[in-house]
């Protein structure tokens, strides 16, 4: 194997994985440094996202769905089945086999692309070169003419919640339970502890969701986060806010979890505990003090618009730089850096990066909040379509929630998009793409859609922007 490389990525997860694929594809000779190795001994591709975040949750998402709505909904369709069952081991098993096909899949990307797989924890080192040190401790040196670090994120221990791996567990240990808990905690009530809360909920386990804050998903748009909680809530799931978390001790193989909130101090006891109080850039060690690369203050690497750092050479992507930490976000940044490094002209719109929390219904989110356009004065018009009102939603049985677009006031360009229900994940991104070619109101009620579709409701609520759904009671009129 060469030591030198025009470009040496360092983490192999969406935004390693992706970058070092794409450099490879423009033609420049690329390694990719990853430590991660599964249970043989072999370096394991993908990252958190793959091996114990997106995919595997999404899998356990939709299996615990299936079960719930076998249990609960088919007999509205007119369907009977007798005493359904669940299979936990089965239906983990499954999510590992989806697991190691993706996983296996990158491994044969990087193969038909010519990517240089190098097993071992990378050092960013003076001059953009990186150190390895494999997993028996040997270290060696790569020459780079361009380092990218992709290194990710690592979950946010607290220490009054120590994490033991059996009893208290992080986002890891809750993709691994082998039985439904009778009774679950999860300390944290953003996108993974309410992901997880719903999978463990469906399935039968008793869920009380304990959150620091005392607004429920406060990036989230104001209106969306509060028809988000209630149906959540009319679910099953227990959302405590403003319940701090002052201690969590196991006894007699039962968690005993006190927290404070302003009515003063309480206790719970839990069968299984699960911390989900966010994710840090994993930035620690990653680079010599003569690097040149610096950190801010919550110790993201510091990069500029085109993530480079303050290295020459040397660019952040992913986890480990400023934004939200989205897989999809770190996959682009990754593309653009590459094209970069190649001598393409290329740039993000940061603007236009959608996020989704994959409860059921999903919630997901474009752009400004109307919270946000509020506190920076900036005019703006609303829009809303409740599913309902929706023939599609509604011979699903998939019709609570809404779809919510914000517009310039004056402009009429599309500010953002805000929904909550069914397949919102997917209607997101229709206005995602409207965004990003600056589109207005306008052009989306001007457009045609499909009959019956969710995406009608996407239509409607840019009709309803200036007063002319057709499908709800006009609130407000264009004059």
């Amino acid at each position: 194997m060469s030591d030198k490389f025009d470009v040496v990525v360092i983490g192999a997860g969406p935004a390693g994985y992706v970058a070092a694929i794409k450099a490879a594809q423009l033609g420049l000779s690329t390694a990719c440094v990853e430590q991660w190795l599964d249970d043989k001994g072999k370096v394991r591709l993908g990252g958190t996202c793959l091996n114990v975040g997106c995919i595997p949750s999404k899998a356990l998402l939709d299996s615990s769905y299936k079960y719930h709505e076998v249990c609960s909904n088919l007999d509205l369709h007119g369907i009977g089945v007798k005493e359904p069952s669940i299979d936990v081991p089965a239906m983990i098993g499954r999510k590992d086999q989806i697991v190691d096909q993706l996983t296996g899949g990158i491994t044969g990307l990087f193969k038909a692309n010519g990517v240089t797989v190098v097993q071992g924890t990378g050092r960013v080192l003076s001059g953009a070169r990186v150190e390895v040190t494999d997993k028996d401790g040997n270290v060696s040196e790569l020459q780079a003419g361009n380092v990218i670090i992709a290194a990710g994120s690592v979950p946010v221990n607290i220490p009054p919640a120590p994490i033991d791996g059996e009893h208290i567990v992080d986002s890891t240990g809750a993709l691994a339970f082998q039985s439904v808990p009778g009774r679950l905690g999860v300390i944290g009530a953003g996108v993974i502890g309410l992901e997880l809360g719903s999978v463990w909920g469906r399935l039968g386990a008793e869920v009380v969701i304990l959150e620091a804050l005392d607004e429920f998903l406060p990036m989230m748009d104001t209106q969306i986060a509060t028809e988000t909680g209630k149906i959540l809530k009319k679910q099953g799931l227990d959302i405590r806010l403003g319940a701090r978390v002052t201690s969590a001790e196991v006894k007699d193989g039962k968690v005993n979890v006190a927290y404070s909130t302003a009515d003063g101090e309480h206790t719970e006891v839990f069968d299984k505990l699960i911390v989900a109080v966010g994710r840090k850039p994993r930035s620690e060690e990653l680079f010599s003090t003569d690097s040149g690369i610096t950190l801010d203050e919550r110790g993201f690497i510091f990069v500029n618009d085109y993530c480079e750092t303050e290295a020459p050479h040397v660019y952040a992507v992913g986890d480990v730089v400023r934004g939200p930490m989205l897989a999809h976000k770190g996959s682009e940044e990754g593309v653009m850096v590459a094209e970069r490094i190649a001598g393409k002209p290329a740039q993000m719109n940061y603007d236009c990066i959608p996020s989704v929390i994959y409860t059921h219904p999903e919630v997901a989110a474009v752009g400004r909040t109307e919270q946000e356009l509020k506190a920076d004065g900036v005019p703006y018009k609303a829009g809303t379509f409740p599913f309902v009102a929706s023939g599609r939603a509604l011979a699903s049985n998939e019709y609570e929630g809404m779809v919510k677009i914000l517009a310039h006031e004056e402009t009429d360009r599309i500010l953002g998009c805000h929904i909550v229900g069914p397949s919102a994940a997917d209607l997101v991104q229709q206005v995602v793409i409207a965004m990003e070619f600056g589109s207005s109101t306008e052009d989306l009620a001007l457009t045609v859609f499909g009959h019956p579709t969710l995406s009608e409701a996407v239509h409607e609520a840019a009709l309803a922007v200036d007063g002319h759904a057709i499908h709800i009671p006009n609130r407000k009129k264009r004059k």
